[in-house]
């Protein structure tokens, strides 16, 4: 499958030169008029590249770097500036971007600055896994009477191989006791992996949970093993669960019957032997009532750290 580019512009002419010379060079291309349709498109599409134009109808592409680079770690970022504006072009590498073009792009250039820029996303992606699991944390919980109960429970949750809940309000510390649970289990010499649920949805989600093979959808241009894959004999730690769609759900919720799972676009059956720990701001039994949430947990209960 072709490598996928989001090209994000307001002016027509433009955006059309971009789709039709990348388009013709191998690539995939999805066009944004405005900073609202390009967050749409990082949510449910994978890209392996972002171009982006700065002054957009509903803001400065600038100040979209940091929040974009926190959704999709991996991906190539490649600002487009006018001649003059090379200040701003310096403040985008700081604030994030991998590199900078100015106006008028060189067309010949572009297919080989590209080529350049997804090998760099390729690296970043793979220091990226080597970093998830070789972190390592250090712990401070305080000594109020509140936590020390706290710390109680999660021990207790932490012997026991068994799906575990923390809820409690953003900013609690939700993620740090989570990683503590797996620090104190049995599997804490394996994988700690962690996933919001909230910046993701559908197949993009999906496919970060299960993996996917090539072809599976649009943007799938190579297989790729799921963060079930890679937590397999350690702990996966999925925040704000409750911001999973209910056809996630589904499918999640038989793979902590069976342990078993597909990568999306897959007929064969894969395994893997993972301690769940999630974690949500909501209150599930509410959303359960509503039934825009199929699942129940162990609860672990945080009110303040």
């Amino acid at each position: 499958m072709k490598p996928g580019i989001l090209v994000v512009d307001d002016e027509p002419s433009i955006c059309s030169l971009f789709s039709k010379y990348l388009t013709n060079a191998g690539y995939s291309v999805k066009e944004a008029s405005c900073l609202k349709e390009a967050k749409e498109a990082i949510k449910s599409i994978q890209f392996n590249a972002v171009m982006l134009f700065m002054m957009l109808p509903d803001g400065n592409g600038i100040d979209w770097i940091k929040d974009l680079r926190e959704a999709s770690p991996d991906v190539a970022i490649i600002v487009i500036t006018g001649g003059g504006d090379i200040p701003v072009a310096v403040e985008a590498i700081r604030r994030g971007a991998d590199n900078f073009l100015t106006k008028p792009v060189n067309l010949a250039d572009l297919d080989i600055f590209l080529r350049k820029s997804l090998e760099l996303q390729r690296l970043r992606r793979k220091d990226i896994t080597n970093q998830r699991l070789q972190k390592k944390t250090m712990f401070y919980f305080g000594g109020s009477e509140s936590i020390k109960k706290v710390k109680e429970l999660a021990l207790m949750a932490s012997v026991h191989n068994l799906p575990v809940l923390i809820q409690g309000e953003t900013g609690t510390g939700k993620s740090l006791l989570a990683r503590w649970i797996h620090e104190q289990s049995l599997c804490s010499s394996a994988a700690f992996v962690e996933l919001s649920c909230s910046s993701l949805k559908g197949d993009m989600l999906a496919s970060q949970l299960f993996g996917h093979v090539r072809g599976a959808f649009t943007s799938a241009i190579q297989n790729k093993e799921g963060l079930i894959e890679v937590a397999d004999g350690g702990t996966l730690f999925l925040d704000e669960i409750g911001d999973m769609d209910l056809a996630t759900q589904a499918q999640f919720l038989k793979v902590i019957e069976e342990k078993q799972y597909r990568r999306l676009g897959e007929v064969k059956v894969r395994r893997s032997d993972f301690r769940l720990i999630c974690a949500t701001n909501k209150i599930l039994r509410e959303e359960t009532r509503q039934n825009r949430f199929l699942m129940t947990f162990i609860t672990v209960s945080i009110h303040s750290l």
